[in-house]
């Protein structure tokens, strides 16, 4: 049985009715592109009920999660069908109102592919709430592993190199990440507006996102 990957919190208003067939997406690993449910098991958790769900990803495998800690995203359109009606990215972008690229629907593919996501900037969650999300973003770097499950992370496309070559996806990679350093710069800033102190707000902070945030520091 394949281990299970149930990081993350609890969400609070998730569907839990997903069933075998699903297309879906883990919003907290877009980089695993779009799943096919294998199986579903009804379980109990802490006295409530929930599903654990087994996930096959085009690139990772088979993955198993809780449906009430991932938040799966059910995919209505398959990407396959899509693609062969010639839909475009935008269009795509438009079907996914809860992935990262819904919120920016209505733009041009090339600047989706340099947005970050919402959640990054949403003033509805609280500054460590954004923080964690922003740090979890710097796992992405231009190795060819890695920029790739970038790109599959913004596009949702399983294959971006069919849409875009690797000189341009490296191009978007490095205004993506200079857009990314701002975030965080101004995601900081704001919390030492509210009184946070700067090592609190960098407690968790890896590497790269110090590095980042030094590079963003003059530009804000």
């Amino acid at each position: 049985m394949p281990a299970a990957t149930d990081a993350g919190e609890p969400q609070e208003h998730t569907t839990l009715k997903h069933k075998q067939g699903d297309q879906v997406r883990h919003p907290g690993r877009p980089e695993w592109g779009l799943g096919e449910v294998m199986k579903v098991e009804l379980i109990t958790r802490d006295g409530r009920p929930d599903r654990r769900v087994w996930i096959k990803f085009p690139s990772e495998g088979t993955k198993t999660v809780l449906a009430s800690v991932a938040g799966l995203e059910t995919i209505e359109k398959p990407l396959a069908e899509m693609a062969a009606s010639g839909e475009t990215l935008a269009d795509r972008e438009a079907d996914h109102e809860g992935g990262w690229l819904g919120a920016i629907a209505k733009n041009r593919p090339e600047d989706a592919m340099i947005a970050v996501p919402d959640r990054a900037t949403d003033p509805f969650i609280p500054v460590a709430g954004r923080l964690k999300f922003i740090y979890g973003l710097y796992r992405f770097n231009r190795s060819g592993g890695s920029l790739i499950d970038w790109a599959i992370a913004q596009t949702g496309l399983d294959d971006p190199l069919s849409r875009f070559n690797r000189h341009e996806l490296e191009q978007f990679f490095e205004r993506w990440c200079w857009e990314r350093d701002r975030v965080l710069a101004r995601t900081i800033d704001e919390g030492r507006r509210s009184g946070d102190t700067i090592d609190s707000l960098l407690r968790d902070a890896p590497a790269a996102a110090r590095r980042g945030l030094k590079k963003a520091a003059p530009a804000r």
